[in-house]
C-alpha cells in the first residue's frame, strides 16, 4: 500500500460503516467483508474480462471470491475490450 509521510494503514478507517479503499485512483467505500468478486459484481465487471491488481500484486481469478477488501487497499482494474 502506498502511503504519504506520516500516514499509516490504520488511518484508512471504516467510514459510515463502509471500508475505504482506492480503485483506479478513486476513493470508494464498500461494505465490510466485500470480496474482490463482490466489488466487481457491484460495478458490473465480468471477472473473466478483467485483471485486478491489489496493493501491487496481481490476483489470480480463483482468489477473487476469497479475497476480502481491507481498509486502505489499492486496486487497479484493467478490463479487456474486444473489437477489430
Amino acid at each position: 500500500m502506498k502511503t504519504t509521510p506520516g500516514e499509516t494503514r490504520a488511518q484508512f478507517a471504516e467510514t459510515d460503516g463502509g471500508v475505504e479503499i482506492r480503485a483506479n485512483g478513486e476513493t470508494r467505500s464498500v461494505p465490510p467483508g466485500t470480496s474482490v468478486a463482490g466489488f466487481l459484481a457491484r460495478h458490473d465487471l465480468d471477472p473473466d474480462l478483467v485483471v485486478v491488481e491489489r496493493n501491487g500484486r496481481i490476483l489470480r481469478r480463483v482468489e477473487f471470491d476469497r479475497t476480502a477488501l481491507e481498509p486502505g487497499d489499492e486496486l487497479e482494474i484493467v478490463h479487456f475490450v474486444g473489437g477489430g
